[in-house]
Order: C-alpha cells, then sequence, then structure tokens
C-alpha cells in the first residue's frame, strides 16, 4: 500500500480490509514522497501494519502496489493498481504556461502527465467508478484505455450502507429531537471555501439559533495536514466554542453526511457524495474554472443553489428544504458509479487477478460508517 497522504491512505484501507483473514498475503505500507505527506507517518503508525522506507520500498520487488495517487509511482517495481482518493476524476490540471488548451485542461488523475513516465504506462490497471470516465480517459490518455477497470467507489457503497442508521448518527452527534444538522464541507487550496470564504463559519454560527440548528465541520486532510491540526484548531476555536463540531480529520466523514439535513460545500468530494443522501446540497463556493466540464461535480455546480451574502442563512436553508424535492440530484449521484454496491467484489477479483492467486471467498459486505461521537 503506497501511501502518499491521509487522505490515499484512507482510501486505501477500504481495499486493504479486502485481504483479511487471507494467511497467503502479507501487506506492508510505505510512506511516498508527497508536499502533503505531514500525518502519513502518524497515519500508518495508527494501522499497525508494517512499514517500509520509501527508499527500501523501490529497491525491492513486490507481487502488487496499490496507491490512491500518483507521484512517484514510476520508482515502484510491481504491477500497480491506482485507485482515485476521492469521488472520481473532477478537478482540472492547471495548464502550463504556453501549452494548448487541450493539453493544459484533462482532469487531474486521467493525465499522461501522471500516467506515463518515459513513454511508458505506469499502472497495470487504473482503478475507475463509472463507465463515462472511459471516454474522457480516451480523450486524455487513450494508451491507458485498455488497463482502465470500472470497478465502482467504496465510499459511495459505505454512504449507501450507512443511510439507514441515520439516527445512530445523529445520535453520537447530539443533535437533538427539535434540531437539524448542517453539514459543511470543504476541500483544501486557495479555490476551496475554507480558502476563499474564511468567515462563512461564523456567519453560520452567529445566524442560526443552537437550540434550533448543530453544525459539522468537514475540512480536507489537506487543510489539516498542510497548515497543522494545532492551526486549524486555533484558527476555529471560537467557532469551537460558539458550538462548531470539527470533525477530526481521522474520523468517519461518512457516516456524518448520513446525519445531514442540509450539506454546503464547495468543489470537493465530499460535497459531490452528499448528493447520495437526499438532504439540500447548497454551494457556498465552487469556481466552475477548476473543475472539469465533463464531471459530476460540473453538472452538481450548474443544479445547485449558490449561498447568497445578502438574505439571512436560516430564510435561505428554509427555502431550498421546502423548494428542493429529494430526487433533484439523482442524475449526478448515478455520475458517481455506475457499479453501486460492486466495489468489494471487484476490487477483490481484480486484486487477486493481478496476483495470480485464487480467489477466496469475498469477505463480508461493505460495512456501515462508524459514528464519531461528538463531546
Amino acid at each position: 500500500m503506497v501511501v502518499h497522504t491521509v487522505t490515499s491512505g484512507q482510501r486505501l484501507l477500504d481495499t486493504a480490509r479486502l485481504l483479511e483473514s487471507d494467511l497467503r498475503i502479507q501487506v506492508v505500507f510505505t510512506m511516498a514522497p508527497d508536499v502533503f505527506s505531514n500525518g502519513v507517518e502518524q497515519f500508518v503508525r495508527r494501522v499497525g501494519a508494517v512499514t517500509l522506507p520509501w527508499l527500501q520500498a523501490t529497491q525491492q520487488r513486490f507481487d502488487l502496489a496499490i496507491a490512491a495517487s500518483l507521484g512517484g509511482l514510476h520508482e515502484i517495481h510491481a504491477p500497480l493498481v491506482v485507485m482515485p482518493h476521492g469521488a472520481g476524476f473532477n478537478k482540472l490540471v492547471p495548464a502550463p504556461e504556453r501549452a494548448a488548451p487541450a493539453r493544459g485542461r484533462t482532469a487531474y488523475g486521467l493525465d499522461a502527465q501522471r500516467l506515463v513516465h518515459d513513454g511508458v504506462l505506469i499502472p497495470a490497471a487504473l482503478v475507475l467508478a463509472h463507465e463515462a470516465e472511459k471516454a474522457r480517459l480516451a480523450r486524455a490518455c487513450p494508451e491507458a484505455l485498455p488497463i482502465a477497470a470500472v470497478i465502482g467507489d467504496s465510499s459511495y457503497d459505505t454512504l449507501v450502507a450507512s443511510l439507514p442508521h441515520r439516527d445512530a448518527y445523529r445520535r453520537a452527534l447530539m443533535v437533538g429531537g427539535g434540531q437539524r444538522l448542517v453539514v459543511v464541507s470543504s476541500t483544501w487550496g486557495a479555490q476551496s471555501l475554507f480558502g476563499r470564504r474564511s468567515g462563512f463559519l461564523p456567519r453560520l454560527l452567529a445566524e442560526l439559533p443552537p437550540q434550533e440548528f448543530r453544525v459539522v465541520a468537514l475540512l480536507h486532510p489537506n487543510i489539516w495536514f498542510g497548515h497543522g491540526v494545532w492551526q486549524v484548531r486555533s484558527w476555529l476555536a471560537e467557532c469551537r466554542r460558539r458550538g462548531l463540531i470539527l470533525l477530526p480529520p481521522g474520523a468517519d466523514w461518512r457516516g456524518v453526511l448520513a446525519a445531514a439535513d442540509w450539506i454546503i460545500g464547495d468543489q470537493g468530494s465530499a460535497t459531490l457524495y452528499g448528493t447520495v443522501t437526499g438532504a439540500p446540497v447548497m454551494l457556498a463556493n465552487c469556481p466552475r474554472a477548476a473543475v472539469d466540464p465533463a464531471s459530476p461535480a460540473a453538472e452538481l455546480a450548474a443544479l445547485a443553489p449558490r449561498i447568497s451574502r445578502r438574505t439571512p442563512l436560516r430564510d435561505q436553508l428554509l427555502k431550498v428544504a421546502a423548494e428542493l424535492g429529494p430526487g433533484r440530484y439523482r442524475r449526478v449521484a448515478e455520475r458517481i458509479t455506475s457499479a453501486p454496491g460492486r466495489f468489494d467484489d471487484n476490487m477483490h477479483h481484480l486484486i487477486y487477478r493481478l496476483l495470480n492467486l485464487r480467489r477466496p471467498a469475498v469477505p463480508a459486505r461493505q460495512p456501515a460508517a462508524v459514528p464519531y461521537l461528538a463531546k
């Protein structure tokens, strides 16, 4: 398991679970170089797995390697499976100067710049969540089409499995009988909700009566580990004193989405996954220039109502709840995966085919998310 960031590490654990109880397989972890590698060492230590230094991992041969990010993978000596670390491929690779527009506006993760090294494909298998992603891959990196496999999306499956337990997640978050839950989600970077609208959380807490609303913030792990856990908690200290539940970076965010009455976000994956829940999804920030126009995130941006800076937030939430039917985002949610509920079985099959091992029984059905107990 090649761990670049905490985000990719969390996604890899969904796959590592598929190898439980097979005594033929020893799983080891390595920490790949990445600008957002802060926190990875602690993450791997908590897992309790055997860990190899990157230098050693790149000098040995392995029967299989699995990664959920792309940096440095050409140094690995093993058949390599590359999977996305979010909801498909939504964010665009920045266009380099003097490059032709078509070369600079491909989706990150589907681009030849990262999938090919010295004219040779890096992965042995590229995991896709949806059949439609093949057409996008054909435009961006046609040489990768033969290795693309539509497997599904583990977080989508976990979220769907979690929806019947909505009341349990709400109790864990201490949402009272007369309260409703607002979940605010932010991806990372200067174009994110957290980067562009730093005053949004204080405004939300100032305008929403605490006896009626609970507010949870889901911040991308790159925010936590790019700035430091202490710094993020320090920035949001006053918000926390006013009742904000700040979900720690290691907690399972999927149960929080399942508990939501409203989801307010940006162009990040968690906002897109929110369309699966049936809760109203609103956007406080979403720069279209950063999103692939062919992606489900772009379709969500075209459909979702925007948060206004002028109208009281409580009025906006109640208006959207009254006007948006539960099926408004069904088409967007259906674009996340074309293999709903099939990630475990499909990924299990792919792993054992590449290992050239007889496949054991498929592990237990995808479990629901672990509740986060609010303090």
